[in-house]
């Protein structure tokens, strides 16, 4: 059954229907399909079809009658865990792993009554902005199909944004929800650190600087999914204590009159600030201004290459560990056949460093963050841009590059606005703030305090009010 107005409904307003009889969940299943394959030949945002069990599951008695009833859903081919599905991190060494079960956040999440039927494409072992690999190809951005949906989360963010479904599995470790946010039109909150348990396969990936959560067409859609999938384990290292309301009841709260810093120039030696974009953050502050706040100009509040050196090396050591783990798995050690040339010289990289001196990165970093978090408290809300850059052209993240030379002058120069907070573990969201001559969707940063997501909701969905951007579609919508 074809249901025109589907898209006229974010998450939380198809449970509604769902749940008050108007629409079946089966219904809403097959509309999300009927509109993966019809824009996926454009978008190539599908790494894996499970329609059959999607099928299943919406024509259940036994489907649960939660929050997000009915809601379909894509899961990232990296990092999240569906019980008999491919777990490949889209990287050809583990092309032909299927998860075990299912991780934790996907249990939360089937219990809410979501509806998982595919897995989205993302890049090889996920460290780019952009969303390209030997096994899948390059998905394109519905806005412009030369250019990239952002990465690593750009499958679930294209097929967000062309109107496949409300929201989507996303992670981000270096700006993976952030940048495909910002490239494709979409809302994307990075949680803090702590806030989402990755069991049962993790504990603490790259010492809380990846996380899992969405991209959403609406701010409430994601304060809602952060209600059903938050909360860490007893004995987890970052565990934080649950809010005093759901997250869901902070969208439409007035934030009350907020001290804002708003960022404009560029870290050293990061790509520089695109025009455009700049514009875009300075026309954020002027209405955040005209809503009552009080807006500072400051500068960026952090020594980006240090940190970002650091961070990287502890990724580097975590990412040896990895595939030193996949081994058993796979039945074989990985070679340089079995991954693009970034990868191997990652691995390398990894295991060059002494445990003592990835103890003293471990240190180097905490400090850091110590140092500029406590800087940034004087404010309530930091205003930044998101990328520094419009979405780029295919290719130009190219994992042939060794691990220096690809960090150098591709990875760290465009994520020196949202790497840091990965490394600090603070919340932070991109949220719409426009669109460029061309046509190229512009998101804007803003970073809370530790662990205050709630903050950053109440006035996402105050921005949403004032400056509604749901209402324009890309080109491959029709």
């Amino acid at each position: 059954m074809a249901l025109p107005e589907y898209d006229q409904y974010d998450a939380v307003g198809l449970a509604g229907l769902v749940r008050a009889g108007k629409l079946s969940a089966r219904e809403v299943v097959d509309e999300a399909i009927a509109r993966a394959e019809a824009v996926n030949p454009a978008l190539n945002f599908l790494s894996h079809r499970a329609y059959d069990e999607a099928r299943a599951a919406a024509d259940s008695p036994q489907l649960p009658r939660g929050p997000l009833t009915g809601v379909p859903w894509l899961v990232k081919e990296l990092a999240s865990s569906w019980g008999g599905q491919p777990f490949t991190n889209t990287l050809p060494y583990l092309k032909d792993l299927r998860a075990p079960g299912d991780s934790l956040l996907m249990t939360r999440m089937k219990a809410a009554g979501m509806i998982p039927f595919g897995k989205s494409t993302s890049p090889e072992n996920g460290w780019a902005l952009s969303t390209e690999s030997s096994l899948h190809g390059v998905t394109r951005s519905p806005w412009h199909l030369e250019r990239t949906p952002g990465g690593s989360s750009g499958g679930s963010a294209a097929a967000v944004a062309a109107r496949v479904l409300p929201m989507a599995d996303a992670s981000d470790g270096g700006g993976s929800i952030r940048v495909p946010a910002a490239n494709c039109g979409l809302f994307g909150l990075k949680p803090a650190r702590g806030r989402i348990s990755l069991a049962p396969g993790v504990v603490d990936f790259w010492y809380g600087g990846a996380t899992l959560h969405c991209v959403s067409l609406s701010v409430r859609d994601s304060a809602a999914l952060l209600d059903v999938t938050a909360g860490a384990l007893p004995g987890e290292p970052y565990g934080l204590p649950r809010p005093a309301r759901p997250f869901l009841d902070e969208v439409g709260v007035d934030p009350g009159r907020l001290r804002i810093a708003i960022v404009t120039d560029t870290p050293a030696h990061g790509t520089p600030l695109d025009a455009e974009i700049r514009q875009a953050v300075e026309e954020a502050g002027r209405l955040l201004e005209s809503l009552g706040h009080d807006i500072q100009p400051q500068p960026v509040p952090y020594d980006f290459w240090p940190l970002h050196k650091t961070y990287t090396a502890l990724v580097a050591v975590q990412t040896a560990c990895f595939f030193d783990a996949m081994a058993p798995l796979v039945g074989r050690a990985a070679t340089t056949n079995d991954m693009a040339p970034l990868y191997w010289s990652m691995i390398e990289k990894g295991r060059r460093h002494t445990a003592t001196e990835h103890s003293n990165h471990i240190e180097f970093m905490r400090a850091a963050c110590r140092e500029f978090l406590t800087r940034m408290a004087a404010f309530d809300l930091w205003l930044m841009p998101t990328v520094p850059m419009l979405p780029r052209v295919h290719g130009y993240y190219a994992m042939d590059l060794d691990v220096e030379t690809y960090d150098d002058t591709r990875m760290g120069p465009d994520c020196c606005y949202t790497a840091p907070f990965n490394a600090a573990g603070s919340p932070a969201m991109s949220v719409p703030m426009g669109w460029s001559r061309d046509g190229l969707p512009i998101g804007v940063q803003f970073v809370a305090r530790d662990a205050d997501e709630a903050l950053l909701l109440r006035v996402a969905a105050q921005v949403e009010s004032a400056r509604p951007w749901r209402g324009r579609k890309p080109p491959v919508c029709g």
